[in-house]
């Protein structure tokens, strides 16, 4: 569904990203793992169009994105990728179904049709009772869930999602974690997730590992049993 080709980023005299090389296929759950300063949050806005590379591109169904100009490229974006990020970003003037709708709204849809996706969406998440609640009255828990609705409000191709459980305690790291798999296994939805959380990647169909703007290696794990099926250091030289 996406293809990553010769993606390079620098920051000044920084090279953050060496040369990445990936495909992401339609349906699955993608680990992204690696220390500090590996490359990967830069990796996920780039692949998520948030950020620009150097050099390389990124194709969705075989189009180029990168060479999208700015009005083209956010209405691509709103239409095709949901993110959801380590702190909520939900608005806090406005209620839970408010937060969800608006992306859709966006998008050019009517009040009414955004607002019946989001409830649906909050109810799948088990929110059917906090629909009018602000950010304030909701826990940490209940504000990633709806962030998560959020990304989904436009039925996306691709949620990228950057340590969604890092600011989260155990057990709403467990709740988030097992929503991601089940929305994935109910709907096929695709997750893209950037974590330091081994009990996230653990979870993942694929895990791909990082270090000095390179992946090094790749896990992959059969979608029912969780067996792993493929645990190989990456081929790529990493003496350049």
């Amino acid at each position: 569904m996406i293809r990553i080709e010769g993606i390079r980023k620098s920051y000044g005299d920084l090279e953050v990203l060496r040369g990445i090389d990936m495909e992401i296929s339609d349906g699955e759950i993608l680990a992204i793992v690696g220390p500090s300063g590996a490359g990967k949050t830069t990796l996920l806005q780039i692949a998520g169009t948030l950020d620009s590379p150097d050099s390389g591109r990124v194709c969705y169904d075989g189009t180029d994105v990168t060479g999208l100009k700015d009005r083209k490229l956010s209405a691509f974006r709103n239409a095709n990728i949901g993110f959801v990020f380590q702190f909520h970003q939900l608005l806090p003037e406005f209620t839970a179904l408010e937060n969800v709708a608006m992306p859709a709204m966006i998008g050019g849809k009517s009040r009414s049709k955004a607002e019946a996706r989001a409830k649906e969406l909050l109810c799948l998440l088990g929110l059917g009772d906090r629909l009018g609640h602000k950010p304030a009255q909701l826990s940490g828990g209940e504000k990633q869930r709806v962030a998560i609705a959020r990304a989904m409000a436009n039925e996306p191709s691709v949620v990228f999602a950057d340590e969604p459980t890092g600011s989260l305690d155990s057990r709403n790291r467990d709740e988030i974690r097992a929503i991601i798999r089940d929305l994935n296994m109910r709907l096929g939805q695709t997750f893209v997730i950037v974590t330091h959380d081994p009990t996230v990647a653990e979870y993942a169909d694929r895990v791909v590992s990082m270090a000095d703007g390179r992946i090094v290696s790749e896990t992959i794990r059969n979608k029912h049993s969780g067996e792993v099926i493929l645990d190989a250091e990456s081929a790529t030289d990493l003496t350049d």
